[in-house]
């Protein structure tokens, strides 16, 4: 998964005002600990970061 693909999916999930924001301070324990802004900055893949919002989020399985 691109990085645009998943902050489109970000976008499309929170909505643009919120979605960066929800990156950046919710931590979440399946990314070690980390908030996914942290996860994409320490070199982990968009698609295990997007997993894993998945899961925490209840994102719409379209979005999956």
């Amino acid at each position: 998964m691109r990085l645009t693909d998943f902050w489109d999916r970000m976008n499309r999930h929170f909505g643009e005002a919120y979605a960066e924001s929800w990156a950046r301070d919710f931590v979440i324990a399946e990314l070690g600990g980390r908030t996914v802004m942290q996860a994409l900055a320490e070199g982990e893949s968009a698609k295990t970061v997007w997993r894993a919002v998945c899961r925490v989020a209840d994102v719409d399985p379209k979005l999956h």
